[in-house]
């Protein structure tokens, strides 16, 4: 009677989690209708102005290597950098709108509606490998729990990114003609005979900003989300752009597309929920964290990896308690591994779910297996950085 008793009370909390779960996913929906509606409005004043289509031109010769499908200045390159760039500074949720526009320009390149082209799984992969040079959310909670150097998690974060983003593409292209290959795919786009010189200075540029970004990191972070905002604000109104209206236009995107996303949001949320309150991942990573600790990989880092791998404020929940442990701390060696993993690898079920359901693409072929492998890649790459600098 008592086996059945403490089975009762497992299955009782088991099912108050699919409740929860799928409760959930509403508010987190109505949580990025502001968001969404904020940069799906600014992103129509930079199309508006020419921004995303200069941009396009910039980058084209690099881009038109990895993307052959894409048409020259077609509007997506625009976008997935647009979506890049918010990746490389952190800025977290302000990415995802710039990448639904993406996905969105790419499914309309799409022969096989509902079905993920070669071009938005690879840019799933890049983004889910997102390099980021600022993890903003990681070095605020180091600074406010009194680390002595909150930022020294950049420089690990961004050679993990750099790492999982090459892995990423490598994956993508090795995996699209072997898995579920599609053969409505139009032929590659003939190749582009603009210069490279453009694009190899705004590279060097680029890299030109990282010292200053590592040196500076926690003073410049709070003022690039203003600064965003205010810069394509002040573009548009530069370029004579109607912006209010235009932002307006935009803006209006952003409950439908956040209404599409619901049921997939649904359907993940309740799946991940099942698997953390059934047992079945601590089951799994006890064990096996016994396993890797001797590797530079104890038990909590690889819990951090995994819940990081499918829920964004799970796992942020996670490191806090964590690097608020006095055992553990923010300035040792696992407080950093675990900010480094939290900082460069992604929720890639949420980003999948959320960037596949804005476009109504129900067969993602290889996105998920490309996706599992660059977060793998930034958890080998973690480790073996934050155990020579650490």
């Amino acid at each position: 009677m008592a086996e059945l008793s403490g089975t009762h009370g497992a299955m009782e909390s088991l099912s108050a989690a699919v409740i929860d779960a799928a409760a959930a996913a509403v508010p987190l929906v109505l949580g990025l209708v502001g968001i969404m509606a904020l940069f799906l409005g600014l992103m129509k004043v930079a199309e508006e102005g020419g921004l995303l289509a200069a941009t396009a031109r910039l980058l084209e010769p690099p881009l038109r290597r990895l993307f052959p499908e894409i048409p020259t200045g077609h509007p997506a390159m625009g976008a997935m950098v647009m979506n890049v760039a918010a990746n490389l500074l952190g800025l977290g949720n302000a990415a995802t709108p710039f990448g639904i526009r993406a996905m969105e320009h790419l499914e309309a390149l799409n022969p096989r509606k509902g079905t993920a082209s070669n071009a938005q799984v690879l840019f799933l992969a890049i983004n889910t490998a997102g390099v980021t040079l600022l993890p903003t959310k990681v070095i605020a909670l180091r600074a406010s729990l009194g680390a002595a150097d909150p930022t020294n998690v950049v420089a690990p974060t961004l050679v993990a990114t750099l790492v999982a983003a090459t892995v990423a593409i490598i994956a993508a292209k090795s995996l699209q003609g072997l898995w579920w290959p599609d053969p409505a795919a139009p032929p590659p786009v003939q190749a582009s005979s603009a210069s490279l010189w453009p694009s190899l200075l705004a590279l060097a540029g680029l890299l030109g900003a990282i010292p200053l970004l590592l040196a500076n990191g926690r003073v410049i972070g709070p003022w690039i989300m203003p600064g965003l905002v205010a810069g394509l604000l002040l573009y548009g109104a530069a370029r004579r752009v109607r912006i209010y209206e235009c932002f307006v236009e935009g803006a209006k995107e952003g409950f439908a597309v956040a209404v599409r996303i619901i049921p997939y949001l649904v359907a993940i949320l309740v799946a991940i929920g099942m698997f953390r309150a059934s047992g079945a991942m601590d089951l799994v990573l006890r064990p096996l964290g016994q396993l890797t600790a001797p590797l530079g990989l104890p038990a909590e880092a690889l819990t951090m990896a995994v819940m990081r791998t499918l829920s964004g404020s799970g796992s942020y929940g996670l490191l806090a308690a964590h690097l608020k442990d006095a055992s553990i701390g923010p300035d040792g060696y696992l407080g950093t591994l675990l900010g480094t993993i939290y900082g460069s690898t992604e929720t890639t079920f949420y980003v999948l779910a959320v960037y596949f359901g804005a476009v109504q693409v129900r067969r993602i072929r290889h996105a998920l297996a490309v996706g599992l492998i660059a977060d793998f890649a930034a958890l080998v790459a973690a480790v073996v950085v934050c155990g020579v600098m650490f």
